[in-house]
């Protein structure tokens, strides 16, 4: 090889370096977390009253949904919370229908004792619908009954419903003989009677009331009746002693067992007149079905979150036709359309993100304030506040998309000249 060839291919050799080095000197500079977390909240930050405008509309779509979810699950936790207090080992039995149009139906007299020998059953009670009316005087029209019916019980009733007196006392083996009676908490508010003592006429004579009960979620018959002992009722009040109503709670393992042949042991002759019913299930299916209604208000909290998406969107939007002589001018000096586009969408995820924190924040309260008022325990599902967030980074997203490309596409020279 000549030295004329050599030296000519060494001068070949540094051009194409220089060139290499100069290639890798214009190569865009790469963004870190940081870097694009800074860029992205620039615009934020400059406009703070648009900002708060903008991420209001999130923040209501996800607090109607956080709000609507946490109310019913703190509904269905009392429910849950009540069933477990009361139990659902309580079976009722009662008269069915005849199979003679007409013809009533009357339970034997002696059912009660039988119940109580059916396996697994650990306690009975039993009440029986009186033909009487209660009333706070005799002056009152017999007819203004004001929808108290008049009970006979046995003694064993209160412990079977697991029930409790607000003031006085239950009937005992004593008062049940004698002209007493004890109110549920809807038939003494109804008749006016705020304390034991006091009297109402059953009948044709004054019973003094010995106790008033609290609430029976599962017999709600017996809150609007006036209750009087068994015995007291066949001495004072002509009843036959025919059973309207049999309660037993039995072991939770044999529930279905004593269900299946309740109804032959109460009535082994007619045992399809018996009917066998299950109070705790309302309850149940209560709060089985307690977020039904809800279904509308969360369909409308997700339409208030979409309508704070094109909200995002639209803010967006004005922000890339404003801030055009930014973005020429970060094009110009090297900014690829990949990181113009991080920028804005990053822009709308944070703005969405804030309205998405504010929304969580604000339906967690009104559950709260809801839950204090109504004594009921605050829930907010861990599911509910994850999705209700999730869903405003996807809609951050989406909204954020369209600016960002629209402003990765600008011309540089057209966006400064247009500046």
């Amino acid at each position: 090889m000549s030295r004329g060839t050599a030296d000519t291919n060494r001068a070949t050799n540094r051009t194409t370096g220089r060139r290499g080095a100069a290639r890798s000197r214009l190569r865009a500079a790469r963004l870190g977390p940081r870097d694009v977390l800074h860029v992205g909240s620039s615009g934020l930050r400059s406009r703070p009253m648009r900002v708060v405008l903008s991420a209001l509309g999130i923040a209501i779509g996800i607090a109607t949904m956080i709000a609507v979810v946490g109310i019913s699950a703190s509904s269905q936790a009392q429910l849950l919370r009540e069933l477990d207090k009361l139990g659902t080992n309580l079976l009722v039995a009662s008269p069915g229908d005849s199979m003679f149009a007409g013809e009533e139906v009357h339970l034997p007299e002696g059912s009660v004792g039988m119940v109580g020998r059916i396996k697994g059953v650990q306690e009975v009670g039993a009440t029986a619908d009186l033909d009487a009316t209660v009333r706070r005087t005799e002056k009152i029209d017999e007819d203004d009954t004001g929808g108290i019916g008049v009970k006979a019980t046995t003694a064993d009733l209160l412990r079977v419903l697991r029930g409790q007196v607000t003031q006085g006392s239950w009937l005992n083996a004593a008062t049940g003989r004698y002209p007493s009676v004890v109110l549920g908490h809807v038939s003494a508010e109804r008749l006016g009677i705020t304390k034991p003592g006091q009297q109402v006429w059953i009948g044709d004579r004054y019973f003094t009331v010995t106790g008033i009960l609290a609430p029976l979620p599962l017999a709600p018959e017996i809150e609007r009746s006036a209750l009087v002992g068994w015995e007291g009722a066949k001495r004072l009040l002509g009843f036959a002693g025919h059973p309207t109503s049999i309660y037993e709670r039995s072991d939770d393992a044999a529930v279905q067992d004593v269900r299946k042949v309740m109804a032959a042991t109460v009535d082994p002759q007619n045992p399809q007149n018996v009917k066998v019913t299950d109070p705790s299930s309302a309850l149940r299916a209560k709060a089985a079905t307690e977020g039904a209604f809800s279904t509308l208000l969360l369909g409308l909290g997700g339409i208030a979150l979409l309508v704070g998406g094109v909200g995002v969107a639209n803010t967006m939007i004005i922000s890339v036709l404003e801030r055009r002589y930014e973005i020429g001018l970060r094009r110009s000096l090297g900014a690829t359309r990949g990181q113009i586009r991080i920028q804005f969408v990053t822009e709308s995820l944070m703005l969405s993100g804030l309205g998405g924190l504010a929304g969580v924040a604000l339906g967690a309260a009104a559950t709260g304030v809801y839950a204090h008022t109504g004594g009921l325990p605050w829930v907010v599902p861990l599911w509910a506040v994850g999705g209700g967030f999730g869903a405003t980074l996807v809609i951050g997203t989406v909204a954020g998309l369209y600016p960002a490309v629209r402003a990765s596409r600008l011309s540089p020279t057209l966006a400064l000249h247009a500046a």
